[in-house]
This record gives structure tokens, sequence and C-alpha cells, in this order.
């Protein structure tokens, strides 16, 4: 298959339709150390992984429903159950953490926050290279405050997405794409 196909057949596998298994550890490395290589920029490292596995997953969906819960009295005691549930589907997540260097002499904050994207996709990209299924998601918990300090991020830090990776269990849904027509331009002086 070439990198176009790849890049055509590529697909989120909702998390809830992933199960086991997940990458072994060598895949796991390999999977990482490919995701890292991504246009970066006066060569900051705007980025950082933290991975989630096994019983941490149904620690951090407790905490952050706990949090949730603190936050938001009323909330729906169905909401707080997806919180609790939302990491326990798939195998492996990785919250891939943007590092951001306000202010860079050199390179803007936008251009940090896309090379971190660019690590989460690249996950996407790779964990179906190897076979599984993978899904990008943020959720509420990526832009709070005090979950950010439940993961242990610094105040420059914050979460861009937990990549959701393990085996689909059934095939991933297409879903419609823009038509090229409608969405290209051309710019002429």
């Amino acid at each position: 298959m070439s990198a176009l196909d790849t890049l055509n057949q590529r697909r989120s596998v909702p998390s809830r339709q992933l199960g086991e298994p997940g990458p072994d550890a060598a895949e796991l490395e390999r999977l990482l150390t490919a995701a890292i290589r991504v246009p970066d920029h006066g060569k900051l490292v705007p980025f950082r992984l933290l991975v989630v596995r096994g019983e941490a997953r149904a620690k951090l969906g407790a905490a952050l429903a706990e949090i949730h819960a603190r936050n938001e009295p009323d909330a729906p005691p169905a909401a707080l159950q997806k919180d609790r549930e939302r990491y326990s589907f798939a195998p492996l997540i990785v919250a891939v953490i943007a590092r951001l260097e306000a202010n860079h002499p050199k390179v803007p904050e936008q251009e940090q926050l896309l090379s971190a994207g660019c690590v989460a996709y690249n996950l996407l990209l790779g964990a179906q290279a190897l076979g599984y299924g993978a899904q990008w998601l943020t959720g509420w918990a990526a832009y709070d405050r005090e979950a950010a300090n439940l993961l242990g991020l610094a105040a420059h830090e914050r979460v861009v997405g937990f990549v959701h990776i393990g085996t689909s269990r059934e095939p991933a849904p297409e879903r419609n794409r823009p038509a090229l027509a409608d969405i290209l331009g051309e710019w002429n002086a």
C-alpha cells in the first residue's frame, strides 16, 4: 500500500469499538518513535507523551468524574458515568501534551501547537499502519486546568488530545468527506 493509499483509507475507529489487544512493548516503541517525527520549527520539541493503560485507565476516569462532579454539582449521572468509562475501552491511551513556549523570538505558539497536533495525527496513522484502530478525542478534560494538574501538566502545557488505540471490534465507519472542488481555491496576483 502506498503512502497516499494509507491517507485515503484513514478512518477513526470510535473508542467504544476498540478493545484488546493493543500494541505490545515493541510495537508501542516503534509507534511512539514514528509519531514524534514531525515538523518542529526551531527544534523546540514542543510536545511530550503520556501513556495511560491497564488499571490507570479506570483510575483516570474515576478521578475525572470526581472533578466534573465538583465543578458541576448538577451534572447528570449519565455524564459522570461517561467520564468514568471514557478511558476503559481501548487498551492504550496516549495523551499528547503540547509544551508551549510563549513569546519565543522565532517560533510562534501556533507553530508549536501544530507540531504537537502532528504528533497526534501520526499516532493515528501509525496505529493504522500496525493494524490497530485509533481515535483522537479531547472532551472537557483536555481543556480543564484541574484535569491538567491531575495529569501532571505544567502551566505552559496543555492536552492536544487523547489518542485511544486498540483492536477494532468492527469495521471502521466511513463518514462524508468534503469534495475537493468545494474547498479548493487558487490565488493569483
